[in-house]
C-alpha cells in the first residue's frame, strides 16, 4: 500500500540527502500507522458497544405458558365475578369444627334451654298406652345382624315406636353441645325430649373416611345419638340381652363362608337364614 507523500517533504527531497530522506519517510509511515490502529480500536469499540445494546434489548425466548397464533398481542379481559366455582374462595376444612353449638337462652326467657336444663326429668310415667308401646317385645323380623354377628334395630324403627307411642311432633332430640370433629369420626350430645319433658341424654358417634362425607356422618351421628337415648325408655331393650342374642342367632341366624368374587378372599361373615350374600361376595365352601 502506498504512503501519499506530503508537500512539505517534497519540498525537502531537493534540499536533504537521501539518509534524511529515508528516516523522513519511516516517520511518516509510523505516523499513518499509529492513525489507522486508533482508528481501527475505536470502530470496534463502536462495534462492541452496538453489540450489547442490542443483545440487553434482544427478545426474550417464549415460555410454554406464551400464547400462539397472535394471541399474545391480545389484552386479556378481567371479569369482575369468578368464572368457575376454583376461581372462588376455598372451601372451609369442616375436620376443624363446624360451630354449631346450641344458642344460649336468656335466663330470664320462658323456653327451657334444652342446652342445660333438666326439665321434667322422672317426673312423673308417661301413660300406661305409651308404655306398652316403648316396652313392647321387638318382632324377630324386625332384628337384623351384622357380618360381625352383632345384632341391632334399624334406626328408621325406633323413630316409629316414638311416634306410636308420643305422637308425631309430640318429642324429639335437642343438641346439647357443639359438633365434635375428629380425624376419624364425629361425636355429639343430645337429649331426648317427649311432652315437653327430658326423657334421657347419651353422645352419639358416627365414623367417617373423608370430608365430604362429614354431613353424612352428623346425621348418623343424630341417629345414634336417638338409639341409645331409647334404652331409657325400654325400646328394644332385648338387644342387649345375651340370652336373647344367642338365642336370635340360633334360630334366625347363620354363619357362612364368603368368597369375594374378584380378590377370591374367603372370609366368615353372619347373616339371616331368609338373607343371601350379595355381590361381590358368594357363598363359598372353606378350602374349595
Amino acid at each position: 500500500m502506498a504512503a501519499t507523500i506530503p508537500r512539505a517533504v517534497c519540498s525537502v527531497l531537493s534540499e536533504s540527502s537521501s539518509t534524511q530522506i529515508s528516516s523522513l519517510l519511516r516517520s511518516q509511515v509510523q505516523s499513518a500507522r499509529s492513525t489507522a490502529i486508533r482508528t481501527g480500536n475505536r470502530g470496534r469499540q463502536q462495534l462492541s458497544r452496538a453489540f450489547s445494546t442490542t443483545y440487553r434489548y434482544a427478545a426474550t425466548p417464549a415460555t410454554n405458558n406464551s400464547r400462539k397464533n397472535g394471541d399474545a398481542s391480545k389484552t386479556p379481559v378481567s371479569n369482575s365475578k369468578p368464572n368457575s366455582i376454583d376461581d372462588q374462595s376455598p372451601i372451609q376444612d369442616m375436620t376443624a369444627g363446624l360451630a354449631d353449638e346450641p344458642l344460649i337462652l336468656d335466663e330470664g326467657s320462658r323456653q327451657v334451654d334444652w342446652t342445660r336444663s333438666y326439665h321434667g326429668l322422672s317426673a312423673e310415667p308417661f301413660s300406661k298406652e305409651a308404655a306398652e308401646v316403648l316396652m313392647a317385645p321387638i318382632p324377630f323380623d324386625d332384628v337384623e345382624v351384622k357380618p360381625d354377628g352383632i345384632i341391632y334395630l334399624p334406626e328408621i324403627k325406633y323413630r316409629r315406636i316414638l311416634n306410636k307411642a308420643f305422637g308425631p311432633g309430640a318429642w324429639g332430640l335437642a343438641p346439647r353441645g357443639e359438633t365434635i370433629v375428629t380425624s376419624k369420626s364425629i361425636t355429639r350430645e343430645y337429649a331426648l325430649v317427649a311432652h315437653g319433658r327430658l326423657v334421657s341424654i347419651a353422645r352419639g358417634e358416627q365414623d367417617y373416611f373423608s370430608p365430604e362425607g362429614i354431613p353424612t356422618a352428623t346425621e348418623g351421628c343424630k341417629s345414634n345419638a336417638l338409639m341409645r337415648c331409647c334404652k331409657d325408655l325400654g325400646v328394644a331393650s332385648e338387644l342387649w340381652d345375651p340370652r336373647y342374642i344367642r338365642k336370635f342367632l340360633k334360630e334366625r341366624a347363620k354363619q357362612v363362608w364368603a368368597e369375594h368374587v374378584v380378590t377370591k378372599k374367603k372370609k366368615q361373615v353372619w347373616l339371616r337364614k331368609d338373607d343371601e350374600l350379595r355381590y361381590p361376595y358368594k357363598e363359598s365352601k372353606f378350602g374349595a
